[in-house]
């Protein structure tokens, strides 16, 4: 006779995003079916007595196959990204569909797709980035793909060939309102910082440091304030995407005073890293090019209390990866010269989880519960996942049974990106992901892969829980 159940996860602590509790997880034809004790005969029964039992993690955002501008080339694809994505305790990722000025965004997606097709170790859904918002694409393509379910938009207020105008990004906010889509920004001031860059290339200071300096506070700062008044012009919610500083989340907290309906995000670069690992020698310094770039300690604390008082709603990894030492990635001919010339972009989907778990749980500066809405909960609702993000009868079984005491020092010879460096080496984690589920399969078993390539699917996604489609 076959058992009722495919799996039990028996002796765990299971913690959701509101409670913390003892319980067996049964699993049944890739769905959580049951919770409690001794729920009965499994075919297979794995035992978590003295670990956590947590929704896998979801990770909203991430870049994987994008195109980068000629002659650079992203380190991950879907394989390499999935299978790392795996291996720090995530079962869901949501990488960037990019549309490329003068293509539609159908094309970009079929394309897309076919990279993902059979190469992805946890689940995929797909954000769309709009560079081009033409009117066929406003009015006829973005309406037809929040129907299929690419419910979310991205829209870039920096880097030339991506940034969108105030009345772009009016247009794309509109289409949102009338789909019920939600809409995210890259904050940044890209006028501001052309003029400093040119400044900094008149001087001869054209080293990695002066990414940082070229993009400073104030130019996040602005570009947050106006990505938020635009929102509130046509009444959309908005998600400020990396926020790196207290000032933008200042702008933020006032935002949201004055009843706006505004979703936060930053990322482990912010609270692990500063402007001053820009300044390594040998160009070493390229490694940690990302935009925003990491600021100063008062920032990190900033971005802390952000977590820590709930301002913050996602943590994210923003994975971006290109190799250092490649003429291909960041030691490209023109990025070995000079700055601006720098793909930008740091990895980092392994490593997110395990990072917030350590300096966030263990050190106290957070609870489980707030862990698991930061890093699953949230991210579901905010972009409607709504079968995955918690643990509760009738939800995908994706889980990540986390060992509290596991102690382990961070070393990309350990990882499994694409990348040939992580911007954490030699930091020192406590608290790791042991055993992985995706639908009720165990890809990671003790930190064994024993899942196959191909086991994760693209998802199609709900509305959000912020947004309903409001015609004028």
């Amino acid at each position: 006779m076959k058992a009722p159940y495919d799996l039990v996860i028996a002796g765990g602590t299971v913690a959701t995003a509101s409670d913390v509790f003892s319980a067996d997880v049964a699993i049944r034809d890739g769905r959580i079916a049951a919770l409690g004790h001794d729920l009965g005969a499994a075919a297979r029964t794995i035992d978590a007595s003295g670990l956590y039992v947590l929704p896998g993690g979801i990770d909203p955002h991430v870049h994987l196959a994008q195109p980068s501008g000629e002659g650079i080339v992203m380190a991950d694809g879907f394989e390499s990204g999935t299978l790392s994505a795996l291996f720090g305790g995530n079962t869901t990722v949501m990488p960037f569909c990019l549309q490329e000025k003068g293509r539609s965004l159908r094309e970009a997606l079929t394309a897309y797709h076919a990279l993902a097709e059979g190469n992805c170790y946890t689940d995929v859904a797909f954000h769309l980035i709009v560079s081009d918002p033409a009117p066929s694409v406003l009015g006829q393509e973005l309406p037809a793909l929040v129907a299929d379910g690419y419910t979310s938009f991205k829209v870039f207020m920096t880097y030339e060939g991506l940034r969108l105008n105030d009345a772009e990004i009016l247009g794309v906010m509109d289409t949102a309102r009338r789909t019920g889509a939600l809409v995210m920004v890259h904050c940044e001031n890209e006028d501001a910082i052309r003029y400093l860059i040119g400044r900094h290339e008149a001087a001869g200071d054209v080293a990695p440091r002066a990414h940082a300096t070229t993009r400073p506070v104030a130019a996040e700062r602005e570009a947050t304030h106006r990505a938020m008044s635009l929102a509130e012009i046509v009444d959309v919610p908005v998600v400020i995407v990396h926020v790196s500083n207290g000032p933008a989340i200042e702008e933020i907290r006032r935002a949201r005073a004055r009843g706006r309906k505004v979703v936060s995000e930053t990322c482990p670069q912010y609270v692990m890293l500063t402007a001053g690992d820009l300044e390594g020698m040998d160009w070493e310094g390229a490694k940690f090019v990302c935009s925003p770039p990491p600021r100063d300690a008062a920032a990190q604390d900033a971005c802390w209390t952000g977590i820590e008082d709930g301002t913050f709603d996602l943590f994210s990894s923003d994975h971006c990866p290109f190799r250092y030492d490649d003429p291909t990635g960041k030691l490209n001919p023109k990025g070995a010269v000079n700055f601006r010339h720098i793909p930008n972009g740091i990895p980092g989907v392994e490593t997110r989880l395990p990072i917030l778990f350590s300096e966030g749980v263990a050190k106290g500066r957070i609870d489980i519960r707030r862990f698991v809405a930061l890093t699953a909960t949230h991210p579901a609702g905010i972009y409607g996942l709504s079968t995955k993000g918690s643990i509760a009868v009738g939800l995908d079984a994706d889980i990540a049974i986390w060992d509290p005491k596991a102690e382990r020092t961070i070393r990309h010879a350990d990882l499994h990106d694409g990348s040939d460096y992580t911007p954490y080496e030699g930091v020192a984690i406590r608290g790791w992901p042991a055993t992985v589920i995706l639908g009720g399969r165990v890809m990671i078993e003790e930190g064994r892969l024993v899942g196959a390539k191909g086991a994760g699917l693209h998802r199609a996604r709900a509305l959000s829980s912020l947004t309903a489609p409001r015609p004028l």
